[in-house]
């Protein structure tokens, strides 16, 4: 085999799923989902979680600290990677400077041991367990997502080069010579 043996499927052949999905509805109501998660969780932290967490015992008290801190950061690596998909979508960026963007706005794996199966987090607020339940559910769906858009390439198939085997045949014709 000589360097012309192989080729490859040309990319601009390929369906991307990532620039589709970002521009479907499907991730238009994930945005919106997922903004509007933020802003409910922002005006429960500032207004009524104050109230709510002066209420509640000292050891209480540190886990509405410690998890408020967490759902926090969760939401707003949800919203960076939602605001860079929409720039992908709006075409602000391409999937490559998205890729890029990555390095800067990670996603944090799912903590191993989800809080929820704490005794502590029984002694959270109703409304603060929500939220924090809801901002789980969607971190893993756009992880999932993340994943699927990342792995988003085609596969390259190999073939045989025109050239090559042209060249094959006309060598099987004449007998190798």
């Amino acid at each position: 085999m000589n360097q012309f043996d192989v080729t490859f499927r040309d990319e601009r052949h390929w369906v991307s799923f990532g620039e589709s999905y970002v521009a479907s509805e499907g991730f238009r109501a994930l945005f919106r989902e997922g903004m509007l998660l933020v802003e409910e969780t922002a005006a429960y932290l500032d207004g009524e979680g104050r109230a709510e967490s002066r209420l509640i015992s000292r050891d209480a008290t540190l886990a509405y600290a410690s998890e408020s801190m967490r759902l926090t950061t969760r939401l707003m690596q949800i919203a960076s990677w939602l605001l860079v998909q929409r720039a992908v979508s709006e075409g602000e960026l391409t999937l490559m400077q998205a890729q890029e963007e990555k390095t800067r706005v990670k996603l944090n794996e799912p903590d191993r041991v989800p809080p929820e199966t704490s005794e502590t987090f029984a002694a959270l607020p109703l409304r603060l367990q929500d939220l924090v339940r809801r901002s789980r559910r969607l971190h893993a769906r756009i992880l999932h997502l993340d994943q699927l858009i990342s792995e988003d390439r085609p596969a390259p198939v190999p073939m045989e080069s025109p050239v090559t085997a042209q060249f094959g045949r006309l060598q099987a014709a004449f007998g190798g010579q």
